[in-house]
Order: structure tokens, then C-alpha cells, then sequence
């Protein structure tokens, strides 16, 4: 009854004692560090050598049997801050153990602790040659084997490391300008990769702690059994068969206990380095992830008590700690089943002929999911070779992907539509220096680039006069010339146009995704759009979709303007023109031209010149009534225009010798036409000058500036 009374009274305060170092687990790790700087300096009693002997044992069981439970060593990455303070813990309790064998050693085997003794005895057998080998050869097996091992493969595991860094960096920016990941999982990933990095050098460091313990261990062990034997023999009048027989087993037990956990220790080394950042103090990081598994600490219990069952009475140290350590993995997994949500409704069986194995159908899904995933089009994908890779990451300008992302920010500043994603990917099968741009999985531009070059071109269209490789400039075929870096100053000099390869390449993929916009526009990028307008456009929209025009109407008004690059940034201009327009007809054309119309500022201002002037190409008489007369149809709704192929041959040549004349002259004018045919003119032109503007008179703000350049 008494002995119960006790149990019960043992337990709460064991419970208290556990919550005040959670609470204050900084203070009592400062004092547990401290202590083990004390032991060095300050001499302590057998007993209290033993009880730190059994937490040096405990702690390097600790540390094997968690490094065992990780799935990854970044759960681990306080391990270097673990693997000093067991050594230093090691060293301090070596030094402790010298002292007491060295001043009370010719007392007696048991001068030193019973467990050195217990050690010494089962080890030795009453043989002292016996003991002495096998101390050597489990030495010699820690520092040969297991300790540079562990070293070697830290210092291999830190280079790779570091040498894998930059592409992995690539990897994560790739992702991010793919649209594949946002900006906080970039973050974490790059922080991940960062903490894997300083693990790998950091273990590279800590494993001179195992090396340089495993030497301070022989160094220690061959000075306490000569100076032993020394002692004994001279001061403590003994003889030198009895120092010999002594003083050896004192010697081999001390280096056991040592040798024991150091050899754990290293043990653990090699199997986490071999599988990489903690936040918080060290404190956190030390106790947090040793006390992070369960069934580590039971494993730890369970070994410490068969330990203790083997050294018998002087085992009572180990089997309290194995106590200890038991109860505490018990509250652990307690802890553990109360967070977690049970699976199902307890107690709840399943009943005869339900389905319980839900394996074939979890196979199923996943099949099905890389199915569907097979089926994923890419709006945008860029396609490197792998000379092209150090473009992600480029060191002499803008990276890359820094540059796609400053251009999806000035399209929607430009156009008011933000282009998707754009996936970048390598393609082993291009050559090194070829890149490939395609819109919905089709190849819509190539080209080649010199990473390690610049792209050099005339303005005045002379030759370049500069060593270097000539090639022509990929995005609009004008004739160019790749040069070394080092002529970067004298091409800038003679007043050349000098680009890096990754603007070259982000001014091709600016041009693909200019000509193929229309496209982009889906309809749920359509109803995307429409639901970011502010609050106060809400009642427009309510009033608008669907009594008058459906998201799929809307959609292709904005994809026929933005056909011709005019922007849509002013949605509820257009929305507002688009329910004029669709009072007197639902006829997609005429609402554009009314759209067209509703916009003049905004498309005046666009081409608008530098000199401050539209210059325009009028339409004549004669072409606008042969256009006119063309029109079949009654009405808007079913208008075409029926041209004769020799007319259509007639107009095009007409349009193309006027505007070589313009290029020549350094202008490139707008085509006016009146607003009935400006669409069916546009529709011919767009086939063979896609950059010719072509605006109705109504498109023609009254306050603009018009510079009349002739007459097709």
C-alpha cells in the first residue's frame, strides 16, 4: 500500500518536473552545457561518474535510434550542435574517469564506478591481454572505419551539395515563371534548398569532432594505463603484476564506455549524411526534433533496460533512465493519438460484404489522374536546348525569368490582359543553342542563341564592323552579328544596337504572343477579367450579361481587338459600348466597330507618332466604292465581302509598292477607310502586312493631329 502511495506520488511530480524543462527548456540546456564544462574541471564522486555515464550511453542511443526514425536529414539538422555537445560530453566524463583512476586506482577495480568496473570485468575475463586487444580493435574500428567514413561521406555529400545548388535554383525559377508554383512556395523551396546546403558543410565540420574524439579517446586511454602503472607502482607501493592487473581493467572499462557511444555516435553520422536549416534557438532545435518520434524513445527504453538487466545491481542508473525514457514515449504516443482525427467512427465494424480494401481503386485513380494529366495543354512553353539552360540564371544581365516576368507586367499595362504563364522547360533533342516558342503545344517561333555572346545591329542597316559570328536576328530576320562580351564598349561606341541573349529571346516570345493573343483570351480568362472590375461596375454588368450579350460574345469583341493590339485595359468602356451597340443588332462585327469607335482617344493615342501627328493612307474614292459594291447581304448581320480574285491581287499590289515607298521614307502610315468596309479591308490586309493599322474615319478623335501622306 505504501509502495502504491508512492508510485502515486512519483508520477504527478515527475509530470511537474517534465513541464518546467518544456517551459524553461532554454535555462535548463545553458545549465546542462555549463554542467558538462564543470565535470572537466571540477572532481566528482563514483557514483555521480556513473549516472553520467548511463546519460552518455542513453544519449548516444537517443541520437542512433532517431537518426534511424528520420525520413529526411533536414529533420535533423541540428545533429552538428548534437554531435558537439555528446563529444564534449564524452571528453568531460573521460577526464573525470582519468582522475578517479589515477587518485584512487590501487583501491581497487571498482575506484572508478561501478559501471567502468562492470565494463572492464566482462570485457578483460580475468585475461588482461584479452581486454586490451579487443579495446583495440573496437578503437581501431570507430577511427578507421566508421569515423572516416562518416567524414569522407560528409565531405563528398557538402560538394555535391553545393555544386547541385545552382540548378536547382534554375528548377525553382523555372516553376515560378511556369506559373507551376507561387511566390511563397519559391520561398520555402529556396530556403529548403539553403538549409540543405548549410546542413551538408556544416556535417562536413562536425565530422572533425568524431575524428578528433576517436584520437583524444587513444590518447587518453594510453596515458591513463602508463600513468596507472606509473602510480601504482611508485607512489602506491603495489606490485607491478597487481598495478598491471588493475589499472588494465580500469583502463579498458574507461575506454569502453567511451569508446561505446562514440562509436554509436559516428554510427549515426554515417547513416544521416548518407540519407540538410532548424529555426529557432539551439535549444529548440536539440530537444524538439531528439523528442520528435516516439517509437525512437521506446526503442532507446527498451535497450537500456535489457543493459541494466545484464550489469545486474550496478545496472540501477541504466534501468532508471530506461524507466524515464519509457514513460515518456508512453505520453508521446498519448499525445500523438489525441491530435490525430480517428480514420473512422470508432468501434464502428465493417459489415459482411461491404468493400474494405479501397487499394484497386486508390490504383485506379492515380492511373487516371496521370491520364488526365497527359491531356493538359500548355498555353505558353518555352523549350531551351541545354547550351541555353545558364539563361534561367544569367550573370551579366537580367535573368530570363526575370525578364518573362517584366513582360507579362508591361503586356497587361499595354493590352489589359495578362498573358498565362509561361512553362520553361529543356529539350534534350534540340540542338544546344536552338529554342522553340509554342502556343497550345504548337511551334510558333525558333531560333538560336550564343549564351556566352551578344547580339550586335546596325540601325542604319550598314555592315557591322566588329569580329564575330553573322547570323540573323531571330524575332523580326534582320540581319545581325553574335560578338565576344569584351566588344560590348566599342559596338556601344559606334553607336550599334547591342542586346544580351535573354532580352533577344523575350522580344521574339513579346512578338509570338502579340500575334497569337486572340487566342489566349479563353472564355474563362474572358469571365476572369469581368469579375475583378470594381463593385461600382457590378450593376453594368448584371444589367448587360446575359439580357444583351453573352461572356462568349464578350469574349470574342476583345479577342477581335486585341487581333489588331488595341488594348482592353478600359473594360468598362467597352462593356458600356458593347450594350449600345447590342440594342440595334447582336452581329459581333458591328459591335466592335461600335466598340472601335467608343475608343477613339485611347487608339488615336496609340498611333499617335513622335512627331506629335497620325500619319495616314486614305482609301480613294475608287477603292471604297469597289469595296462598297462588294458587300453581299441584307443587312449587318449577314454581310460578306465578295471581291474578285483579280481585284484582291489588284488592291494588295497597290498597298504593298505605297507603303515600300513609306518604309523607304522611314514612315509607317495608318490606312483610313470609311467605317462601313474598314473590318473587310483589314481582313484582306491582315493576310499580308499583319502590322499595317487600318482605322475608320470614326476611329479618328477630333482633337487628334493627322498628317495625310498620300493615296492608295
Amino acid at each position: 500500500m505504501a509502495a502504491e502511495q508512492q508510485i502515486g506520488m512519483n508520477i504527478p511530480t515527475l509530470q511537474w518536473g517534465l513541464k518546467a524543462v518544456s517551459k524553461r527548456g532554454d535555462i535548463f540546456f545553458a545549465l546542462g552545457i555549463m554542467a558538462i564544462i564543470m565535470v572537466l574541471l571540477v572532481p566528482i564522486p563514483k557514483q555521480m561518474l556513473d549516472l553520467l555515464l548511463s546519460i552518455s550511453i542513453t544519449v548516444s542511443v537517443l541520437i542512433l535510434m532517431t537518426v534511424l526514425f528520420v525520413e529526411k536529414p533536414l529533420q535533423l539538422s541540428s545533429f552538428p550542435t548534437i554531435l558537439l555537445i555528446a563529444t564534449m560530453l564524452r571528453l568531460s566524463l573521460n577526464i573525470a574517469s582519468v582522475r578517479l583512476i589515477l587518485s584512487h586506482g590501487h583501491l581497487g577495480s571498482d575506484a572508478a564506478g561501478q559501471i567502468i568496473r562492470v565494463f572492464g570485468t566482462l570485457v578483460t575475463s580475468g585475461q588482461v591481454l584479452i581486454g586490451g586487444i579487443i579495446f583495440m580493435i573496437l578503437t581501431i574500428i570507430n577511427f578507421v572505419v566508421i569515423t572516416k567514413g562518416s567524414g569522407r561521406i560528409a565531405e563528398v555529400s557538402a560538394r555535391f551539395s553545393l555544386d547541385a545548388m545552382p540548378g536547382k535554383q534554375m528548377a525553382i525559377d523555372a516553376d515560378l515563371s511556369a506559373g507551376l508554383i507561387d511566390e511563397k512556395v519559391a520561398k520555402a523551396r529556396r530556403k529548403e534548398l539553403e538549409d540543405e546546403s548549410s546542413f551538408y558543410g556544416a556535417m562536413d565540420g562536425a565530422s572533425k569532432f568524431v575524428r578528433g574524439d576517436a584520437i583524444a579517446g587513444i590518447l587518453i586511454t594510453f596515458i591513463n594505463f602508463i600513468g596507472g602503472i606509473i602510480i601504482g607502482t611508485v607512489q602506491k607501493n603495489l606490485s607491478f603484476s597487481q598495478a598491471l592487473q588493475t589499472y588494465t581493467v580500469l583502463t579498458v572499462g574507461d575506454g569502453l564506455v567511451s569508446q561505446i557511444p562514440a562509436l554509436i555516435v559516428s554510427t549515426a553520422a554515417g547513416l544521416l549524411v548518407t540519407k540538410a536549416g532548424a529555426a529557432g534557438s539551439a535549444e529548440k532545435a536539440v530537444l524538439g526534433q531528439l523528442s520528435r518520434s516516439p517509437s525512437a524513445i521506446g526503442v532507446t527504453s527498451g535497450l537500456l533496460f535489457f543493459m541494466g538487466i545484464l550489469l545486474g545491481f550496478s545496472g540501477l542508473p541504466i534501468l532508471l533512465l530506461s524507466g524515464i525514457t519509457g514513460y515518456t514515449a508512453w505520453r508521446m504516443m498519448q499525445a500523438q493519438k489525441k491530435e490525430t482525427p480517428e480514420a473512422g467512427v470508432p468501434g464502428q465494424a465493417a459489415k459482411p460484404g461491404s468493400v474494405t480494401d479501397t487499394t484497386s481503386a486508390g490504383g485506379e485513380t492515380k492511373a487516371e489522374e496521370q491520364i488526365t494529366d497527359s491531356l493538359h495543354i500548355d498555353i505558353l512553353r518555352l523549350e531551351l536546348g541545354y547550351g541555353l539552360l545558364p539563361l534561367i540564371n544569367y550573370q551579366k544581365g537580367h535573368r530570363l525569368t526575370e525578364q518573362i516576368k517584366a513582360l507579362r507586367k508591361q503586356m497587361a499595362r499595354d493590352l489589359g490582359f495578362i498573358i498565362p504563364p509561361v512553362r520553361i522547360q529543356d529539350n534534350m533533342q534540340l540542338p544546344p543553342n536552338i529554342y522553340i516558342i509554342k502556343v497550345k503545344e504548337v511551334e510558333s517561333g525558333k531560333g538560336e542563341l550564343k549564351a556566352d555572346m551578344l547580339l550586335v545591329m546596325n540601325p542604319s542597316g550598314g555592315k557591322i564592323d566588329l569580329p564575330g559570328e553573322a547570323t540573323i536576328e531571330p524575332t523580326f530576320g534582320l540581319p545581325a552579328m553574335w560578338i565576344p562580351d569584351s566588344y560590348r564598349e566599342e559596338a556601344q561606341f559606334k553607336n550599334y544596337t547591342v542586346v544580351d541573349p535573354p532580352t533577344v529571346l523575350t522580344t521574339h516570345l513579346t512578338e509570338i504572343v502579340k500575334d497569337n493573343m486572340p487566342e489566349m483570351l479563353s472564355y474563362v480568362e474572358t469571365q476572369k477579367l469581368i469579375d475583378e472590375l470594381p463593385k461600382t461596375q457590378q450593376k453594368l454588368i448584371s444589367e448587360v450579361i446575359p439580357a444583351q450579350i453573352t461572356i462568349s460574345g464578350i469574349q470574342r469583341v476583345l479577342q477581335s481587338l486585341l487581333a489588331e493590339h488595341i488594348s482592353i485595359r478600359d473594360l468598362p468602356t467597352i462593356i458600356e459600348a458593347i450594350s449600345e451597340a447590342s440594342r440595334a443588332g447582336h452581329n459581333i462585327t458591328m459591335i466592335t466597330e461600335h466598340v472601335r469607335t467608343r475608343l477613339s482617344r485611347q487608339i488615336s493615342h496609340a498611333c499617335t507618332g513622335d512627331g506629335g501627328y497620325i500619319p495616314i493612307v486614305s482609301l480613294s474614292p475608287a477603292w471604297e466604292q469597289t469595296f462598297s459594291e462588294s458587300l453581299m447581304g441584307a443587312g449587318h448581320e449577314e454581310r460578306t465581302l465578295n471581291l474578285a480574285p483579280s481585284k484582291i491581287h489588284e488592291f494588295i499590289a497597290s498597298i504593298r509598292k505605297k507603303y515600300e515607298q513609306f518604309s523607304m521614307q522611314g514612315e509607317n502610315p495608318i490606312l483610313l477607310t470609311s467605317p462601313q468596309i474598314r473590318p473587310y479591308v483589314r481582313s484582306v490586309i491582315e493576310r499580308f502586312r499583319a502590322s499595317t493599322m487600318v482605322l475608320s474615319q470614326n476611329e479618328i478623335h477630333a482633337r487628334a493631329k493627322i498628317k495625310t501622306l498620300g493615296q492608295i
